[in-house]
C-alpha cells in the first residue's frame, strides 16, 4: 500500500480528527489520530499490521512486542503476519514492564510496535524493557509517525506507515488555549 492509500484508511474511519487536543504527552494539538477509529476494524487493522510486517519479513525478528493498549492488537497481528510470537508491555507504578510471565530470552529479536508517535517516549521505555530482558530491539514499527520527523530512538531504526506533520505547542504556548478554543474530547474514554 502507498501511504496515500493508508491515509485514506485513516480517513474512511475518522481516525483523523481537527479540534483542540491534549495528547498524552502533554502537549496540545489541532489534529489528532483516534487509533481506534481505525483499530475497531478487524480488516483494517490485519491490513496494516501485514504492511508492518512486510517491511521487517527479512530482520529475523523472533518476538513482536508493543506497549499496552493499542500495542497489544499490533503485536499481535504483526506477530501474525511474521508467524513470530506477540507479547506486551504495560505501566505498573507509572513504570513500563513486562508482566503476565512474559519474558525475552538472551540475544531474543524484538520488534516494537507502536500506533501513534508524537514524542516517542513510550516507545524508549519499551527499547529499555527490552534490552533490561536480553532481547536486542531490532526496530521499530508504527502505524503513525506525527512527530514531523523528529522522533530518535537512538541507533534502533524505525519505519512508519503514514507520516503526518502536525503542529503541537506546550500549554503555555497554545494559540487554541489564547482563543479561548475549549478542548475536544476524544474517544469513548472521555479524556480531555
Amino acid at each position: 500500500m502507498t501511504e496515500i492509500e493508508i491515509k485514506e484508511v485513516f480517513l474512511k474511519t475518522n481516525a483523523i480528527m481537527e479540534g483542540h487536543f491534549l495528547l498524552t504527552s502533554g502537549l496540545h494539538s489541532p489534529t489528532y489520530v483516534e487509533k481506534f477509529n481505525v483499530l475497531q476494524h478487524p480488516k483494517y487493522t490485519e491490513m496494516l499490521c501485514k504492511e508492518l510486517a512486510e517491511h521487517f519479513r527479512n530482520d529475523n525478528i523472533d518476538t513482536v512486542v508493543g506497549p499496552m493498549t493499542g500495542g497489544i492488537l499490533l503485536a499481535h497481528e504483526t506477530g501474525k503476519a511474521l508467524g513470530t510470537r506477540a507479547i506486551f508491555t504495560e505501566r505498573v507504578d507509572g513504570r513500563m514492564t513486562f508482566r503476565r510471565g512474559f519474558k525475552l530470552r538472551e540475544g531474543e529479536r524484538v520488534l516494537i510496535v507502536e500506533d501513534i508517535v508524537t514524542t516517542g517516549g513510550s516507545v524508549k521505555e519499551v527499547i529499555d524493557v527490552v534490552r533490561g530482558a536480553g532481547g536486542v530491539p531490532v526496530a521499530v514499527g508504527m502505524l503513525v509517525d506525527r512527530s514531523g520527523g523528529k522522533v530518535d530512538f537512538g541507533a534502533v531504526p524505525y519505519y512508519a506507515l503514514l507520516h503526518l506533520n502536525v503542529e503541537t505547542y506546550s500549554a503555555d504556548n497554545c494559540p487554541l488555549c489564547k482563543k479561548g478554543t475549549p478542548m475536544t474530547k476524544r474517544g469513548s474514554t472521555g479524556k480531555k
